[in-house]
């Protein structure tokens, strides 16, 4: 049974860091696809970044320069660095995965097949 586990959100102030992790068991996902989501009260889920191998890296515009996603494959572990935080990106976090290497421009929009339960994500003014 495949797991995702998320830990690492919490309250913050505008300007601060928080780092996120995502723990994967069941199954390994090294180089394949995983990726953070997020969703804030009346909003609709979205795509915050993803990655592939090690270095092929997406990001939405609204974290661009301020959000880093990375991964250690020894540890099965996914991560999203996030700085500079505003209280914008107040939101649920979610981890998700697929144990696919999608190609094209929009491989950073394929299927994600395995989600975490979420992590809380506050950032006060």
């Amino acid at each position: 049974q495949v797991q995702l586990i998320e830990s690492g959100g919490g309250l913050v102030q505008a300007g601060g860091s928080l780092r996120l992790s995502c723990a994967a068991s069941g199954r390994t996902f090294s180089n394949s696809l995983m990726g953070w989501f997020r969703q804030a009260p009346g909003k609709e889920r979205e795509l915050v970044a993803a990655i592939k191998w090690s270095t092929t890296t997406y990001y939405a515009d609204s974290v661009k320069g301020r959000f880093t996603i990375s991964r250690d494959n020894a540890k099965n572990t996914l991560y999203l660095q996030m700085n500079s935080l505003k209280p914008e990106d107040t939101a649920v976090y979610y981890c998700a995965a697929n144990s696919d290497i999608p190609y094209g421009p929009s491989w950073h929009n394929h299927e994600y097949a395995y989600w975490g339960q979420g992590a809380q994500v506050t950032v006060s003014s």
